[in-house]
């Protein structure tokens, strides 16, 4: 129980979840209600890549640090490199046909861009937020309409825009998240900094 399964990258990813070859080798949007995730139940993994779900029903609990993840209903976590998670799948959880998706970016599809200098400060990865976003009707359909976006700028060949437009709409999405996720602890205290959060913050200045 204390080996922790690290995913080096979005290749590895495929090769874990027995997905076809990824149309590109730095993001993937994977398709989570087609995934057996039973091959995660009640193991510690981490990544070498940004990972983002959107989820439908109560489908697992996800230890994150040393916090219990809110994972429920309608729910988006957002994970950065490296960070460990613990998954407990709930059997009994009842299928929705919502779609529900995971999107996956290696840091080095961000080198150049002013997303790779401004990432960090989407709180939502880091360990102090272990709650996750509880999305409203209008604003998971706008999630998943950006989402597409991505998955159509996928499907195309690769060529001089590609970074480009795929960036973009992943910072449009997180800038969207950003403001959900301001509607959403508006009017909730902040609580204070636990030892791993304060941890990770003398690292990130120390790098710094």
């Amino acid at each position: 129980m204390n080996n922790i399964q690290h995913i080096d990258t979005i290749s590895h990813l495929h090769t874990l979840l027995s997905e076809e070859k990824p149309r590109h080798p730095l993001i993937t949007i994977i398709d989570m209600d087609q995934v057996n995730n039973s091959y995660f139940n009640a193991m510690r993994m981490s990544a070498g890549f940004y990972s983002i779900f959107l989820k439908n029903k109560n489908c697992c609990r996800l230890k994150y640090g040393r916090e219990s993840y809110d994972f429920e209903e309608g729910t988006m976590i957002f994970i950065a490199p490296e960070q460990v998670i613990e998954v407990a799948l709930d059997e009994s959880a009842a299928f929705d046909t919502q779609k529900s998706w995971g999107l996956f970016f290696h840091p080095d599809l961000l080198k150049g861009t002013s997303l790779a200098a401004n990432i960090r400060s989407y709180s939502f990865f880091s360990y102090q937020n272990n709650e996750a976003l509880h999305l409203s009707e209008k604003e998971r359909a706008m999630i998943i309409d950006i989402t597409d976006k991505i998955d159509y700028e996928l499907s195309q060949n690769i060529d001089n825009h590609t970074q480009t437009l795929l960036v973009s709409n992943i910072e449009l999405l997180l800038n969207y998240c950003i403001r959900f996720y301001d509607r959403q602890f508006i009017t909730r205290k902040v609580e204070n900094k636990g030892i791993l959060v304060r941890f990770e913050e003398f690292l990130i200045n120390y790098f710094k």
